[in-house]
């Protein structure tokens, strides 16, 4: 089935779909992000992908390699989380970002996942709700998380993070201590935001201790 589905949806789309690749009994297909609308209604009216399960976006900053390595201990253990600043072949071509939404045909009972890659500097994508409106939250969940931007989105704002959050926590980029702390003020008596002053964790034990196996006396 899935593979009829591919060959159906590369003659229905045509230049509109960039990729289709069937692996692990999951067909995922890439399409042109500008056209995402026309491409989702006609999953919806003429392939019967009637449901949204869901919608979310990946950031591929990095992408195949590692913030996490290190080869040198400081005095706070071992730095972790480093910033982001060079991205991998996956980003040559400025697609740093994609959407991916899941659906599912009820009537052929048959799942499938759309990607559309989005640019670094502006990720900006029309919004679904029109087809599937269950793409509300998930949009505004994307937007806030990692700063996507749904064209035509009624009322896109923050879903999750506080209204004056600065940044967007899921991207590569963030530091995971964030940029500011809040606490209440008993004297102001509110809440009030100053720079985070988290002080640096430390990872690796500062006493090593001698292990009597690879001491050689055995004991």
């Amino acid at each position: 089935m899935l593979e009829r589905l591919k060959s159906t949806l590369q003659q229905t789309f045509g230049s509109a779909l960039l990729e289709a690749e069937l692996a692990r009994d999951e067909l995922t297909v890439n399409v042109d992000a500008t056209q995402i609308k026309e491409v989702c209604l006609k999953l919806r009216d003429e392939c019967g992908f009637s449901q949204l399960i869901d919608l979310c976006a990946v950031d591929y900053a990095d992408y195949a390699g590692s913030a996490w390595e290190t080869n040198q201990a400081t005095e706070h253990g071992f730095s972790r989380a480093s910033q982001v600043d060079q991205f991998t072949d996956r980003q040559v071509s400025g697609m740093r970002f994609a959407v991916v939404y899941h659906l599912l045909s009820i009537e052929n009972n048959v799942r499938l996942r759309v990607k559309a890659d989005l640019p670094a500097e502006l990720p900006i994508i029309d919004s679904v709700i029109s087809v599937w409106r269950s793409a509300d939250w998930f949009e505004r969940e994307a937007y806030d998380l990692f700063g996507i931007l749904f064209d035509c989105h009624p009322d896109l704002r923050r879903i999750l993070t506080d209204y004056g959050f600065v940044g967007h926590p899921l991207r590569k980029d963030f530091p995971l201590t964030g940029y500011v702390e809040m606490r209440y003020d008993s004297e102001q008596k509110r809440v009030i935001y100053e720079p985070v002053t988290i002080e640096p964790r430390i990872l690796v034990p500062r006493v090593i201790r001698d292990d009597n196996r690879y001491t050689g006396d055995g004991k």
